[in-house]
Parts: C-alpha cells; sequence; structure tokens
C-alpha cells in the first residue's frame, strides 16, 4: 500500500528469482507493475508531472494483464496515498469505481484516506497506520518510522481538522529530509498561509524564503 510496502514486494520478488529452480519465477507483469509505481511515486514526490503519468500507465497496463481489479485498486490507492501526503484532498475516484471488487484491507485504507475509517477497524490497515487510527492521538505520527506512511498520516490528521502546528513543522521536516519537492512546497505554503493569517511576519518571511528556494531547484512539471 505505501511505498516501504512497494520495496518489500520488490525484495520479495529478488528473492524469489534467486530461490532453488524448483520454485516457479516470480512473473514478469508483477516486476514491472511493482518498479512502474515506484517509479511513478518518486516521481510524483519530486514534482515531475511527466515522468510520474508515464510510469503509472505503466503500471496499470501491467497490472491489466492479470484481468483482477483488485490489484487495479491497489494500485489506485497507492497513487491516492502520495496525493493526500502532498495535501492533495480530491477524492480518490478512480479507487471508488473499483471498491466493489477490492479487498476488506483496501477498502479500510480507502475509508483511512478520506478521513472516514471507524476506529474498530483499525486493524485492517498496515501497521505504520494503525495506532495512530485507531486512537485518533496525533503524537503518534512521529512513532511512525517510514517518511511517505507519516507524511500520509500527517495528510489524514489535516483533512480531518488534527493538524497543529508541531505537526505542520514534522511533516515538513519530513519532506525536507527526503528531497521531495511537491509535499515540502504543499506543507511549507501551508505553513506560511497560517503564518501570515496569525499576523507573525517573520515566521512567513523565513517561509517565504524556502518556498523560493524550493522554487529554484525545478518548478513543478
Amino acid at each position: 500500500m505505501k511505498r516501504h510496502g512497494l520495496r518489500s514486494a520488490l525484495a520479495s520478488a529478488a528473492l524469489a528469482l534467486a530461490a532453488c529452480a524448483s520454485q516457479p519465477p516470480v512473473p514478469d507483469w508483477q516486476i514491472n507493475a511493482h518498479g512502474a509505481a515506484q517509479k511513478a511515486i518518486e516521481a510524483y514526490l519530486s514534482g515531475d508531472a511527466r515522468v510520474e503519468q508515464v510510469e503509472w500507465e505503466r503500471s496499470r497496463a501491467e497490472i491489466a494483464r492479470t484481468g483482477r481489479p483488485e490489484l487495479l485498486a491497489r494500485l489506485e490507492l497507492l497513487r491516492c496515498a502520495a496525493q493526500l501526503a502532498s495535501l492533495v484532498l480530491q477524492a480518490c475516484d478512480r479507487f471508488e469505481a473499483l471498491r466493489p471488487d477490492a479487498a476488506a484491507p483496501e477498502q479500510a485504507y480507502a475509508d483511512y484516506l478520506a478521513g472516514q475509517l471507524p476506529a474498530a477497524q483499525a486493524a485492517l490497515l498496515p501497521p505504520a497506520q494503525r495506532k495512530l487510527a485507531a486512537t485518533g492521538d496525533a503524537s503518534a505520527l512521529a512513532d511512525i518510522a517510514d517518511p511517505l506512511s507519516r507524511l500520509v498520516a500527517a495528510g489524514v490528521l489535516f483533512r480531518t481538522g488534527r493538524a497543529s502546528p508541531a505537526l505542520i513543522t514534522l511533516a515538513s521536516d519530513t519532506a525536507s529530509a527526503q528531497g521531495w519537492r511537491r509535499p515540502l512546497l504543499a506543507w511549507l505554503l501551508l505553513q506560511w498561509r497560517r503564518a501570515e493569517a496569525a499576523g507573525d511576519a517573520e515566521a512567513a518571511a523565513a517561509l517565504h524564503r524556502r518556498i523560493a528556494i524550493v522554487g529554484q531547484g525545478a518548478a513543478l512539471r
């Protein structure tokens, strides 16, 4: 479901290929789909829309070879999670079109991204998200080790009106440490708007300088 989940899948695929010859090889579509999805996420977070679109379409095409809508639903959730990490709050329409065929964990994750998951269903989520979903405690964000998972959780908290200044700072620092231009710019802009609204001219000016530096790296394409 998340970026580290993709990495685990890729690692598992590599181990399978290295196993004894009596075991069947991992299908090409699976390796290709995971690889393209990982590239799409990296391109999206870096702000390269052209590469992102190409890689998402490649991953969808590989999955389409299986005729399994539940796998395509999982891919669409991955895309929506990356968008939420960058404070894109639009509905996950591509997943919703596939919801009837999605497994219970995928349906729960979609509800989680939408900020609508009942706490009682938190056990259906990936481990990194369970504590936050079960308790609603924003302090659990700092305990999420995977950077993308942390940003996704921060996006959920923002969507549900629970984004404190400390949480927003943690999210921007997380994106900054990874060099992820798109989510960094989104969280910095949120900080800047709040500083402006609060009349904190010094903080707003400092944030404006950071935003300008991000923009100098490369415009979001």
